[in-house]
């Protein structure tokens, strides 16, 4: 008692150091097990329990009517973990002195800025959303409507940016970064984008409906790690097109556009009322098209200048 009772300020700021110090080396450890396989499966399920259970005393503080909020909340503090643990990451696993850089969140000065790369991944989501309606608006299958309201604006615009940074970070970010740390650059861009349509399928639609999102899901997951090529390593444009999509989609379905229930599955993408297009005939095929028009310019970008 007297030894606890004689123990200063200083004596717990020791103590916090120390333990803050145990914490990082353990850290530092986990990073450095073997195989390495081990801590790229285990960094988003540890992650996600964490974020579990920082929100679980707002179990007894709000009332919740159902677990879908506390879930939200869950995320959104997986999601500050993720980004508070990616640095270091970055710096031990992928011997990187720019992290933020690494991960495509930052470009290099002689590099394409970040924000011409948003603009342009958000023209690029404009333009294939544009394709995906025509059919609808020719064949009668859809009306426009013009009707949004501000929430509905705004939970458009959380979609397109929040979704948009959060799963890019992940997948075209992290993911495919520690792919490349044990396959060829084409397996892992193959693998990020096998991992991310098998993430977003819904498995209850029907073998032939999975197939066709999967599909759909496969060719988007390369097409965003091609423009991340294009664009020289950001990852703005990623989330630009990502995030569009996503966010565009919402705001059409929220009071944009009334579909019509008899527009063809083929057409609109499985789901029923909440149909993916990307699923459908005119998106699979706007997506192999801008695909092709991307590996045309890598190549013409890999391709020496003679000159004239």
């Amino acid at each position: 008692m007297r030894n606890l009772e004689e123990q200063g300020p200083d004596q717990h700021h020791r103590t916090g150091k120390l333990t803050i110090t145990s914490l990082a080396s353990l850290w530092r450890a986990s990073l450095r097990l073997r195989p390495r396989w081990i801590a790229t499966i285990g960094l988003i399920p540890l992650l996600y329990a964490l974020g579990w259970l920082l929100v679980q005393p707002l179990r007894l503080a709000l009332p919740f009517d159902t677990g879908e909020r506390l879930a939200l909340f869950g995320t959104l503090a997986s999601l500050v973990l993720l980004f508070c643990v990616l640095p270091s990451w970055v710096r031990e696993r992928w011997n990187s002195t720019h992290p933020w850089i690494s991960l495509g969140l930052r470009s290099r000065r002689d590099h394409i800025p970040g924000w011409q790369a948003l603009l342009g991944g958000l023209g690029r989501a404009a333009i294939l959303i544009f394709i995906l309606l025509l059919p609808l608006l020719i064949g009668s299958w859809g009306r426009w409507l013009g009707e949004l309201s501000l929430g509905e604006l705004f939970n458009a615009l959380v979609l397109c940016f929040g979704v948009g940074l959060a799963e890019e970070l992940l997948f075209r970010g992290w993911l495919w970064g520690e792919l490349k740390l044990f396959f060829d650059s084409r397996t892992a861009v193959l693998l990020q984008a096998l991992i991310f349509s098998l993430v977003h399928t819904r498995f209850n639609l029907g073998f032939l409906p999975m197939v066709s999102l999967l599909t759909g899901l496969l060719l988007l997951g390369i097409v965003l790690a091609m423009q991340r090529r294009l664009d020289e390593g950001s990852l703005w444009g990623c989330i630009g097109l990502h995030g569009g999509l996503v966010g565009g989609w919402f705001a059409l379905r929220a009071g944009l556009l009334q579909f019509s229930p008899d527009a063809p599955t083929w057409l609109v993408g499985p789901g029923g009322i909440h149909a993916n297009p990307l699923g459908g005939i005119i998106g699979i095929g706007a997506l192999m098209v801008l695909l092709w028009r991307q590996l045309t310019a890598l190549a013409n970008a890999a391709r020496p200048c003679t000159g004239a």
